[in-house]
């Protein structure tokens, strides 16, 4: 008889620790869950997005969402077309930026591994691309990482346009694949953030 009640007590004492787990699991589990989402959807450099997207009027999001799927936040990535920072500026892109927002300073392309020069030069070419394509943001990205030209002559073909304002498709592998990571990286910051 004592053994059973023993039995009984311990098991029920299990009981409780399962119950107690599962109630912390419950309440906690949200905020483990966003926890590791803001981990894969981070807000690095925040004072330089944040200024510089406000300076521009574009959404920090988008911002974040463009150096996650051009860098991964890398200060010093590079690609093969030598593309620098955390929003992957090319050589003669931060030429042209310079002429119209740093003209007399003393910036060089080595600058582009700066983060608070990147960042300023990048979201200017992303307000630059967000106002020529009327907000679209499958259509700015597109121009962001292929070039304006190369989408500008997509606009003037039906398949790709049909106001030659936006494009509804992208027609190269590359292209494509970036705009829709940056959307989808853009719904997720958007999503994880509450913006």
């Amino acid at each position: 008889m004592k053994e059973r009640k023993t039995r009984w007590v311990t098991h029920g004492a299990l009981s409780v620790v399962v119950a107690a787990a599962m109630v912390v699991v419950i309440l906690f589990l949200p905020h483990g869950v966003g926890a590791i989402q803001r981990a894969a959807y981070p807000k690095k450099y925040s004072e330089y997005v944040e200024y510089y997207a406000d300076k521009y009027h574009l959404d920090q999001y988008l911002v974040y969402s463009i150096i996650k799927t051009e860098s991964g936040f890398q200060v010093d990535a590079v690609s093969n077309v030598d593309a620098r920072g955390l929003m992957q500026i090319t050589e003669q892109t931060f030429d042209w930026i310079k002429t119209k927002i740093a003209p007399n300073e003393a910036i060089t392309f080595d600058d582009m591994y700066d983060p608070e020069t990147n960042i300023r030069f990048g979201v200017y070419l992303l307000s630059v691309c967000m106002a020529r394509y009327y907000e679209d943001v499958s259509t700015a990205a597109a121009a962001y990482h292929s070039g304006i030209g190369k989408v500008d002559s997509l606009l003037e073909q039906k398949e790709y346009s049909e106001d030659g304002k936006v494009l509804f498709s992208f027609p190269y592998e590359q292209m494509n694949h970036y705009v829709r990571k940056v959307n989808a990286n853009y719904k997720s910051y958007q999503s994880i953030y509450g913006g």
